[in-house]
């Protein structure tokens, strides 16, 4: 694996690849609040073991990227969707297979509409285009982030037991929650951070909202994969996505949060190579 900053559309941006670049490219896109970490090594090691030159980086805000002053994120959804495209640029990929994450998956939506060019699959996991009926997220989770606001962010003590806490509230029934390894993930994410407090600017970004409500238009294969135990994207929402976007695939993860569990690797992992074969 190989880190590296790279200079985006006037930003920093920070990349790893894992694997042969000769291989198919997949670009991993993290959700909000959340550097590459959670992207584990594993995951990324495993993916590309099975013949896929894999790509995770640091979104704006978060990890070693740019980061902005607190409450004032000087770019939009749009912007980060385009540092996806400039990723692509810098290591000379013309077209890739795309997995995006929460937000993540959200961005990934855009840059199938936004650079159909570019995209060869989407693999779209615990995210939404967020329509019209579809249920909110639960209120234990809403009350959790509301709390949020007493996080002391220049304690890093503080700033990963609110990310255990954080996964508490998020995860599934079906898998027990390893502390000790989001404690050690968390860890990690706070020592790679230029400023940990600046992950709360995803809670305010801006854009044009416009590409969510075109879902529909997304013409490349799609592969959904959804926890039916979702507290902060319920369930229903992935089944929107795949009943929406007529090229999909749904795989139910049973029981399973907001989250990648690596109880679930093997079932992920093989569906992911399977769909960008």
């Amino acid at each position: 694996m190989s880190e590296q900053l790279l200079s985006i559309n006037g930003v920093k941006i920070c990349t790893e690849s894992f694997g042969d670049p000769a291989d198919p490219a997949l670009l991993l896109i993290m959700g909000a609040q959340a550097s590459m970490v959670w992207w584990e090594d594993e995951f990324c090691q495993r993916l590309a073991a099975a013949g896929r030159f894999v790509i995770r980086y640091d979104n704006r805000d978060v990890g070693r990227s740019t980061v902005y002053e607190l409450g004032q994120p000087a770019y939009t959804f749009e912007d980060m969707t385009d540092d996806a495209v400039g990723i692509l640029d810098a290591y000379s990929i013309k077209q890739a297979h795309i997995v995006g994450m929460s937000m993540g998956g959200m961005l990934t939506q855009i840059l199938a509409l936004r650079h159909r060019e570019r995209v060869l699959t989407v693999s779209l996991i615990a995210t939404s285009n967020f329509a019209e009926g579809l249920p909110p997220m639960e209120e234990k989770v809403a009350q959790f982030f509301a709390n949020s606001e007493e996080i002391d962010w220049s304690n890093d003590e503080a700033v990963i037991a609110f990310a255990v806490s954080k996964w508490k509230v998020l995860a599934g029934s079906k898998h027990p929650l390893d502390e000790d390894r989001i404690y050690e993930l968390a860890k990690l994410e706070v020592e790679r951070s230029s400023n940990m407090a600046s992950i709360n600017n995803h809670g305010v970004l801006t854009g044009d909202f416009s590409y969510l409500s075109r879902t529909a238009e997304i013409d490349v294969p799609a592969l959904i994969i959804h926890g039916t135990e979702d507290p902060i994207i319920p369930y229903e929402h992935g089944v929107s996505l795949a009943a929406v976007i007529s090229d999909s695939i749904l795989l139910t993860l049973e029981g399973s949060g907001h989250e990648i569990h690596y109880g679930e690797w093997d079932k992920v992992i093989e569906a992911i190579i399977n769909h960008t074969s």
